[in-house]
């Protein structure tokens, strides 16, 4: 069976950082990323890399201030988040999929379940 287990979601406030983790198990994947919701938007990319090239994609909004990154011995992805901003508040979701990386949501087979991030101004 196939989880993706998310943790390390918070309240921080803006200027703070967060680190997300995302553990994987039940098979292994090509691609991973982090996807975040606001309230009343949709689902939107964020970050993904290339499990076995290591190559990272990130959205313009979190460039400069994200970086998403793998541990291969624990088939965990994690995303770092400094210099947080309001705007950056949401449910974040971890992704996988077998295929190439990519930004569509309609393209990861697996999902977790959310983790809340929440940036005070």
């Amino acid at each position: 069976q196939v989880q993706l287990v998310e943790s390390g979601g918070g309240l921080v406030q803006a200027g703070g950082s967060l680190r997300l983790s995302c553990a994987a198990s039940g098979r292994t994947f090509n691609s991973m990323g982090w996807f975040r919701q606001a309230p009343g938007k949709e689902r939107q990319f964020v970050a993904i890399i290339n499990w076995s090239i290591g190559n990272t994609y990130y959205a313009d909004s979190v460039k400069g201030r994200f970086t998403i990154s793998r541990d291969n011995a624990k088939n965990t992805v994690y995303l770092q988040m400094n210099r947080l901003k309001p705007e950056d508040t949401a449910v974040y979701y971890c992704a996988a999929r077998a295929g190439g990386s990519s930004w569509s949501v309609r393209e990861y087979d697996y999902w977790g379940q959310g983790t809340q991030v929440t940036v005070s101004s």
